[in-house]
């Protein structure tokens, strides 16, 4: 976990959702982001006894005001929770904590958790986004290259991707031809230049593509607000996304977040209650922040009744042996799939677009493991220093052309949805959480994550990538 890096990407997101005060927890580490001044509740009576009991510990704590406590959505909807205001979110001193303290007397009596943080769930909200695209040459191949096969709309696996959106000139691509879904909005800025994110969700839709040629892609622009959502309307935004085109075999969801705790987000409860009685595999991303902290969704592939429904997927350096540096761990990721410096498109080929890098680059890797991992690269100034001050020099700007080279779980997650899938083409398995047991059972091979060997899948199109040792510190 870098603390810095965290504040850099903190500022960013809340410059993005300006509407929306945000505070980082706990105790100002940045394991997370949440909204200031509101809690989450499961909608009646439990919401309910979290409004009076919070209204009536603030009544008796001096410092507290209680008139600031009352619900601020409706009664009930389908995501199954409340938002509860419980202070002034412009406030200097958040309460939040004053209101999940409150709480703590009434859930050791219950044994479970009734009120929580309303997070937000980011594409790398507590990650390494110094880690950007870096443009590649338009005679490069993807990597994973693409596999023999071609697609077949009457048999073609669904895989549903819940991302940025697609970028409009998506389908020049070729492996993208077919894919369908809403298109990224405001990709650039005044200046033409691209903005944070774009591109994400045409990059893994790439590599699903290449995995899987016969697969019917749709990619949803649910996280297009700079990569992120607040949990409260995460789990409704997921409901709206199956509800469109129906629930589909695969969901690939590189976002998330940690809790600091095991009990997963209650505001995805409803949506993953529906999800375990469908037939649909929710292959999620472990996150970015090298931790072994639970992050979630992608954490439910461990409790009781989720085992089969969702699979968590850890990223593999650059020469597929072990864990990349950045990747989360433990017992709760099931497996881990190349994740650094894989190549897909990231724009259409058309006109090249401009990128401008948002942080300045490292020149050792943060996490102290004797290889050059992606924290290192591309060595770039960024508009952002470490510090989080602008940089004086101009920051480089480089131009994408199609192809592009990019790291994170964010896309290992993709490879091993892309797996499953051709797992189903290939056996003529209709069902995706047989063939994501199959494919665990018969397909894994395995690497090293932290000195254990742990279960890996590795596409046979895909190509590993040197990686550089480094000396080790004195």
């Amino acid at each position: 976990m870098a603390p810095q890096r965290f504040h850099e990407q903190f500022g960013h997101i809340q410059r993005q959702m300006p509407g929306v005060p945000l505070a980082m927890g706990p105790g100002d580490a940045g394991e997370f982001l949440y909204e200031k001044g509101v809690v989450l509740a499961r909608d009646g009576e439990e919401a309910r006894l979290v409004e009076d009991t919070v209204r009536t510990h603030f009544t008796d704590t001096q410092g507290l005001v209680p008139e600031h406590v009352r619900r601020t959505g409706p009664d009930t909807n389908r995501t199954g929770v409340t938002r509860i205001r419980v202070g002034d979110p412009a406030g200097g001193d958040d309460v939040v904590h004053h209101a999940l303290g409150a709480l703590r007397e009434a859930e050791g009596r219950q044994g479970r958790p009734l009120v929580t943080r309303n997070h937000v769930v980011h594409i790398a909200v507590n990650a390494c986004p110094g880690d950007e695209p870096v443009p590649v040459a338009r005679g490069e191949a993807p990597n994973p290259a693409p596999a023999q096969g071609s697609y077949d709309p009457d048999s073609a696996v669904g895989v549903l991707v819940i991302d940025t959106g697609l970028v409009h000139d998506h389908a020049s691509y070729p492996l993208l031809a077919h894919t369908t879904g809403d298109l990224q909005t405001g990709e650039t800025d005044a200046d033409g230049v691209l903005r944070q994110y774009v591109g994400h969700g045409t990059f893994i839709a790439g590599i699903v593509a290449a995995v899987a040629p016969n697969t019917g892609i749709t990619v949803r622009g649910t996280l297009n607000d700079a990569g992120a959502v607040l949990e409260s309307e995460f789990g409704a935004a997921l409901f709206d996304a199956v509800d469109q085109g129906g629930w589909p075999d695969i969901i690939s969801l590189s976002a998330g977040t940690s809790t600091g705790g095991t009990e997963g987000l209650l505001g995805l409860d409803a949506f993953m209650s529906e999800l375990r009685a469908q037939k649909t595999l929710l292959v999620a991303a472990a996150g970015n922040d090298g931790s072994d902290n639970p992050f979630w969704p992608a954490a439910y592939a461990t409790l009781p009744g989720y085992e089969d429904s969702v699979l968590s997927v850890g990223a593999l350096r650059g020469d597929g042996e072990s864990a990349a540096c950045f990747s989360n761990h433990g017992p709760w990721v099931a497996v881990h799939a190349p994740g650094e410096r894989l190549t897909s498109a990231l724009t259409g080929f058309g006109a090249p677009v401009p990128y401008v890098y948002q942080h300045s680059t490292y020149d050792a890797c943060r996490y102290g493991f004797d290889y050059a991992c992606t924290c290192q690269y591309p060595r770039h100034t960024g508009v952002l220093t470490e510090a989080r001050e602008s940089t004086a020099a101009k920051p480089d700007q480089v131009m994408f052309d199609g192809l592009a080279q990019w790291s994170g779980t964010s896309f290992a997650t993709p490879v091993v949805a892309g797996l499953v899938a051709a797992h189903m083409t290939a056996h003529g398995e209709r069902d995706p959480r047989a063939a994501r047991a199959q494919l665990l059972r018969s397909g894994a091979e395995s690497a090293d994550v932290r000195g254990a060997r742990v279960p890996a899948l590795r596409p046979p199109t895909w190509r590993p990538v040197p990686v550089a040792i480094t000396a080790q510190p004195a």
